[in-house]
């Protein structure tokens, strides 16, 4: 072989080698260029030039801020991805009465039960998950999102209907939310036969055993189905499974934080600034996008058109300002002249905050005691925010069984590093070609465009972007 030829050999065998390390990244921007398309040129992105961090909040709960889905190409791809049917999704419903009553009844069903029936329900739905690991094995190896989402799946149950929640509807329940969230995350397209068959369940459901808060009125049977579909069943299953992914995976990344959890130094606050501080590094929102109704004015700027698509970026926005940064560092809570000031996890209060940010932390520090209880927690996967590996973990027991052999809890750990790494690159090219290909799908179809299009003019229910 020639020299050009061994040195054609070795830059190839080099980039195989280093394709975990290149590739992923390529492709995730060619993806963010892609989606970025279909924003249209309308998009207005905040942080950004045009609304830069600090005008950030007052933007977002400005009354004219408040449209949904009506008038922007995106809604198009997030009315194909989130959509439990096509007519309702509380959080995208445009505003009006329809929209109040609707988010009146949800206050309501989640009112129905105090801090201490909370706690209880989600310790005892957890409880009962982590009862289904396998006895016989010493160590667990879990995807953490996975491991998680049967227990919101039975508390989310318990809350609407108030009784425990039978295993075949679980089941139900777990696999049209593992199905809507993977679309998400374009590892897979949407899967229309395991969402019919959980709308199905509760429209019988609703015929025969309808829960004890009373349903939106304004709302059709069929509407009430999607309603508790889209709300609880999609939405709250999806983003609490994945909350719960990254606080437990993010303690499992900074042994010295759970230490301070597993050896009982630490004061009682301080599981819930460890929930606070990884919801500002992982926060679950990603880009929310608002339809302006009217005219956004602001001192010595140009005013924001009506009709524009506001792009509210919250990872971006909560790296923004002097604590923000890569530590992971829950003490910072502690004080409000340390803790973040660009801290949105659960929305901006004056445009449609998250109904759950009142027990959210609670309920996540429930579930993590629960699972501390029996076990140390350790990973050497990547932990990004929109987590599509669903968060590979090892679940040691706490016995002290598996201290005795700390060498090959090390080979267990260098090798899943290795595989997570490996598994990326298909994974990545995935994403490409399905994310590609639903976006095309979704211009196509046009279900955002075509319902209005279509609708009599009144209070129309729609679903769109951003939780």
């Amino acid at each position: 072989m020639t020299a050009t030829g061994w040195l054609i050999t070795g830059a190839t065998l080099a980039l195989a080698v280093g394709l975990p390390y290149w590739l992923p990244g390529l492709v995730i921007a060619l993806r963010v260029r892609i989606f970025a398309r279909v924003g249209g040129e309308e998009g207005v992105k905040a942080p950004g030039r045009e609304v830069p961090a600090e005008e950030f909040k007052e933007v977002y709960g400005h009354p004219a801020a408040n449209g949904r889905s009506r008038g922007a190409a995106l809604s198009d791809l997030f009315w194909y991805w989130l959509s439990p049917g096509p007519q309702v999704h509380q959080e995208h419903l445009e505003p009006g009465p329809r929209y109040d009553d609707v988010a009146r009844t949800t206050r309501q069903i989640l009112a129905g039960l105090s801090r201490e029936q909370w706690t209880e329900l989600v310790g005892r739905c957890t409880r009962r998950v982590l009862d289904e690991l396998p006895e016989q094995a010493r160590v667990h190896r879990v995807r953490l999102r996975d491991l998680m989402m049967p227990v919101w799946a039975e508390v989310y149950y318990e809350v609407v209907f108030r009784e425990p929640c039978p295993r075949h509807v679980r089941d139900l329940i777990t696999g049209n939310a593992d199905d809507v969230v993977s679309a998400l995350k374009c590892t897979s397209l949407r899967h229309m036969d395991r969402r019919a068959r959980l709308t199905h369940y509760l429209r019988d459901r609703l015929a025969n055993d309808p829960p004890p808060v009373p349903l939106p009125s304004s709302l059709s049977r069929r509407e009430q189905a999607y309603y508790l579909q889209g709300t609880f069943f999609n939405t709250a299953v999806v983003q609490m499974s994945e909350a719960m992914a990254h606080l437990l995976l993010a303690l499992a990344a900074h042994r010295p934080v759970q230490d301070r959890l597993l050896a009982g130094e630490a004061d009682p606050g301080f599981l819930d600034r460890v929930v606070n501080e990884t919801l500002q590094h992982f926060p679950l929102f990603g880009v929310a996008h608002r339809i302006t109704s009217g005219e956004i004015p602001r001192p010595g700027r140009a005013p924001i058109p009506a009709g524009s698509v506001l792009l509210f970026n919250y990872p971006e926005y909560q790296q923004s300002g002097p604590a923000g940064g890569e530590r992971f560092d829950p003490d910072r809570w502690l004080s409000p002249d340390t803790r973040p000031a660009a801290s949105i996890p659960f929305g901006v209060t004056a445009n449609r905050p998250c109904p759950a940010r009142g027990f959210a932390v609670l309920t996540m520090r429930v579930a993590a005691e629960e699972t501390l209880r029996r076990f140390r927690l350790e990973s050497s996967a990547e932990h990004t925010r929109s987590l599509p590996s669903r968060g590979p973990c090892l679940l040691v027991p706490r016995t002290g069984a598996e201290d005795a052999n700390p060498a090959r809890r090390r080979t267990r750990l260098a090798a899943m590093r290795l595989a997570d790494r490996w598994a990326a690159v298909p994974r990545s090219l995935t994403q490409l070609v399905l994310g590609s290909y639903m976006v095309w799908d979704a211009r196509r179809q046009g279900l955002c465009r075509n319902y209005f299009a279509t609708s009599s003019g009144g209070p129309a229910a729609s679903v769109g972007a951003g939780r």
